[in-house]
């Protein structure tokens, strides 16, 4: 398997589960995610996929500071509903990172809910920023806007591939185009993710 060179650049999101911890599936709970993990659990690499990983990794640093972020004891929310600008693979992209589920679909828990992440990952909030994070307990939250287009026009390089002008060169040049303008995002993470003041 061989992805973009720049993904081995991209520094790793590490966690702390417990319930990973508990059930023996990683030594002490300690769960790490790559990019290219991200990018295999959304099947590619994009804008959004970028920006929903350098959200959660710059939420979960102010968070936790140089502490290893608690998975499953964080709650996700997003301004948009799920069908509205891809924001269900952003949402996607954070609860695999996070272990916050969507609704009912994630694990219920054991023993009076202990371990459960249902109801973790909710769509359509009203607040003045794209997303937010909040740690279960303390209550301490960080709101994040992500605007690429500061730093690039995606659309206008989609447009090269499948728009009325595209040639066969451009088609054929399409990919390595897109994932140059992913790698711009990242270069530029500083630019296009900002962290907001909890007013």
């Amino acid at each position: 398997m061989h992805f973009p060179s720049f993904f081995d650049k991209i520094e790793s999101i590490v966690t702390y589960d417990e319930l990973a911890e508990f059930l023996g599936a990683s030594e002490k709970g300690i769960l790490e995610f790559s990019y290219a993990d991200v990018v295999k659990m959304a099947g590619h690499s994009c804008g959004v996929v970028a920006g929903a990983y350098i959200m959660t990794q710059k939420a979960l640093k102010a968070l936790y500071g140089s502490g290893l972020p608690w998975r499953g004891h964080i709650r996700v929310e997003l301004k948009k509903n799920p069908e509205t600008d891809n924001a269900g693979v952003t949402g996607s992209v954070m609860a695999n990172i996070t272990g916050a589920a969507y609704g009912q679909l994630g694990f219920s828990g054991i023993q009076q809910g202990r371990f459960g992440r249902r109801n973790l990952l909710v769509f359509g909030v009203e607040m003045d920023a794209d997303v937010r994070f909040t740690r279960l307990d303390t209550g301490a939250s960080v709101k994040l806007n992500y605007r690429p287009g500061k730093v690039t026009d995606p659309r206008s390089i989609l447009m090269s591939a499948i728009g009325p002008q595209a040639t066969a060169a451009s088609k054929a040049d399409f990919p390595r185009r897109w994932q140059e303008m992913v790698q711009l995002i990242f270069e530029k993470a500083d630019d296009v993710v900002e962290i907001l003041p909890n007013a």
